[in-house]
Order: C-alpha cells, then structure tokens, then sequence
C-alpha cells in the first residue's frame, strides 16, 4: 500500500483509505473518493502538482498535498 501521492503516471490503483477529518478529506469522498474505487492516474503538471485521476467515469485533479491523505493498493485497480 502507498499514499495516492506516491502514485506513477499510468497506474491502476484501488483506493483502502481517505485519512484525517478535516475538510480536505471530507471534500475527497463526496468527490468519490472512498474505499473500493479504482482510479488511474493520467497525467501531472509539467512540475509534477497537480496530477489528473481518473475515477468513476471523470477526472479530477488534485494537489499531492490533497492526495497524501488517501491510501491506495495496487491490487485489483483495473476498471478505472
């Protein structure tokens, strides 16, 4: 497991966990961010923040700061 920060271009990921409880993490789940959704990351900005997931049919772009809250397995990600 890993922080979706962490995460290469290109990789199929599962989310396991958004940490904390502040607004930041509220916010990610009501975007779609909860434990069992595959997500794909598509691309970052020329210095890397922010990057473009893909999940639930659209894409987000979010900080690595934001990202770093959200725990991610390799395992099973493949639906993005």
């Amino acid at each position: 497991m890993m922080k979706l920060s962490e995460a290469g271009i290109g990789d199929h990921l599962r989310v396991v966990e958004v940490s904390g409880n502040g607004r930041v993490s509220k916010r990610l789940t009501e975007m779609g961010l909860v434990p069992g959704v595959a997500v794909l990351v598509i691309r970052a900005a020329p210095f890397g923040d922010p990057f473009q997931i893909r999940l639930r049919g659209y894409d987000l772009a979010l900080r690595r700061s934001e990202a770093a809250g959200v725990i991610v397995d390799a395992e099973g990600g493949n639906e993005a």
